[in-house]
């Protein structure tokens, strides 16, 4: 089992993502975390291009012991000793120098000759040196690269002293089996490459960042370069967490692992996120809110049953508190009864488990998710409605607006089983429904009281409806609940007639019994 250094460049590659600058205070923040992660070594920043990146540099070479520092340096020495500047109060600095070696950038943008690039690698490289005993030196856009060409400029750095050589897909361009071949290539064609530290630093433009320096983990790479949250230029960079997570997953793949504190992953990547301004995706591997959440029915119950059916790895073990079982309208009636147990509500009956799961889907047909909030009201909604249900709301159809007269087209399911059909016009869509009521079942009846609350702060939510009716000397509530204010409204008013109908029937049976008493 081999150990993979994670080298983590957020605060250097990853902070060159467009509009992703960090201040100091906040690059410290993430520094420290870095550290508390466990990476192995820290790219704090170019000290060359900002006295910002170069003040941050400093203050973490002075504050952070427990890891190695890097900062990235131009191949000028002025501007190697620039960086050292910053670097020199680190425990263990590493100075990192990168050059071209495509035809692409040699022609196009340093207007430099194959040779100059190899003069300048060996300049650089030994100049550093004597600077500090830790240089890596970069090999920019090799995977566009003669792969001879780049063998050469990694052999003379490391002739002149890097004692780690980047192979880097720059603009996230090659393949895994590509790069695969290409780091095949150079672990034998550099000459002393077996006494240095290969590292692979991965782009991910084409979506292959984490793939391909996976790749160059079963060729023979020993460090990876990435960023929390894959952040970075352009589409960004390899990210640390898919990494580390595949190696811990897969150890029987890579035959390697880390030396990160998995469970110290979240937490970076929440500060980081919040940081740059910069949300995860929920659907983000590792760290994103969905990564660890079940929706479906088939996958609930196989959670329910085992975890490890539908899940590779442990939400616990990233940071993340635990596996989430989503109720939605993919749900089934076990993550259904399981949620409604761990809440405390248990049905006996059958049928009635049924009614509350048949409201749960309708409602769940129209909220992307259900919460604890959301069940309390469906259950107490169902309960209410487990009194004999003399009277059932089959459609309710309302037409109302800025202009118009609010109209309401109501059918009710009658004690004698027939379905009446009626309609009228309100004030308002409820006042229509409630007279649209009133006339079907034929009943005097007064509403004293009607109040209306939401169960949850989204618009999608669940409204609450909870009335007060009185009939003769008889007086009842009605309670009712549903994504439409207005079906709330309607079944809150049933709801309450259904109880005026109930006790009118026992008072009516005792009148009886007393009678021939």
């Amino acid at each position: 089992m081999k150990t993979i250094r994670i080298f983590d460049t957020t605060l250097r590659d990853g902070e060159q993502a467009a509009g992703g600058s960090l201040t100091i205070d906040e690059k410290m923040e993430i520094g420290r975390q870095l550290q508390r992660l466990g990476v192995t070594v820290i790219e704090a920043g170019f000290p060359s291009t900002s006295p910002g990146d170069f003040e941050a540099v400093q203050l973490m070479s002075r504050e952070l012991r427990d890891v190695e520092i890097a900062a990235l340096s131009g191949y000028g020495e002025n501007l190697v000793e620039k960086t050292w500047e910053a670097l020199k109060e680190a425990e263990r600095p590493l100075l990192h120098t990168v050059i071209s070696t495509s035809d692409n950038h040699l022609k196009s943008q340093l207007k430099m000759s194959r040779k100059d690039v190899l003069e300048l690698t060996k300049r650089t490289v030994t100049f550093s040196r004597q600077l500090v005993p830790h240089v890596e030196f970069s090999a920019m856009d090799a995977t566009r690269s003669d792969p001879a060409f780049v063998a050469q400029v990694l052999g003379v750095a490391v002739a002149a002293g890097a004692t780690v050589v980047n192979i880097p897909d720059t603009v996230g361009y090659t393949m895994p089996e590509e790069f695969e071949e290409l780091i095949g290539y150079c672990m034998e064609n550099v000459p002393g490459i077996s006494e240095v530290i290969v590292s692979v630093h991965c782009h991910d433009d084409l979506g292959h960042a984490a793939a391909n320096s996976l790749a160059g983990v079963r060729m023979g790479a020993t460090q990876i370069e990435c960023t929390i949250n894959g952040v970075g230029e352009r589409a960004g960079n390899a990210s640390l967490e898919e990494i580390v997570m595949a190696l811990r997953t897969r150890q029987d793949f890579y035959n390697a692992d880390t030396a990160i504190k998995s469970e110290e992953i979240y937490r970076a990547s929440r500060i980081t996120s919040n940081y740059m301004g910069m949300p995860v995706p929920p659907n983000k591997a590792v760290v994103g809110s969905n990564a660890f959440a079940h929706s479906s029915g088939l996958h609930q119950d196989g959670m329910l049953k085992d975890r490890s059916t539908y899940e590779i790895m442990k939400a616990e073990d990233v940071g993340q508190a635990q596996s989430k079982i989503v109720l939605g309208k993919f749900s089934g009636r076990h993550a259904f009864r399981n949620h409604l147990s761990s809440m405390g509500i248990d049905f006996e009956d059958d049928t009635e488990f049924q009614h509350a799961f048949d409201t749960f889907k309708r409602v769940a047909d129209r909220k992307k998710e259900i919460t604890d909030r959301d069940v309390e009201a469906i259950v107490q909604d169902r309960l209410h409605r487990s009194i004999e249900e003399k009277y059932r709301l089959e459609l309710l159809q309302v037409q109302c607006g800025t202009s118009g007269v609010p109209t309401a087209t109501v059918r009710l399911k009658t004690p004698d089983g027939s379905t009446v059909e009626d309609a009228a016009l309100g004030d308002g869509p409820v006042d229509a429904v409630y007279k649209a009521i009133t006339r079907i079942v034929d009943m005097p009846v007064t509403l004293t009281e009607f109040a209306i609350s939401a169960v949850t702060e989204d618009t999608d939510a669940i409204g609450e409806v909870t009335i007060r009716v009185v009939s003769g000397n008889r007086t009842a509530t009605g309670y009712g609940a549903d994504t439409d204010i207005v079906v709330a409204s309607a079944h809150a008013f049933v709801n309450g007639l259904n109880r005026l109908a109930t006790e009118s029937a026992i008072v009516g049976s005792d009148e009886r019994q007393a009678a021939s008493v």
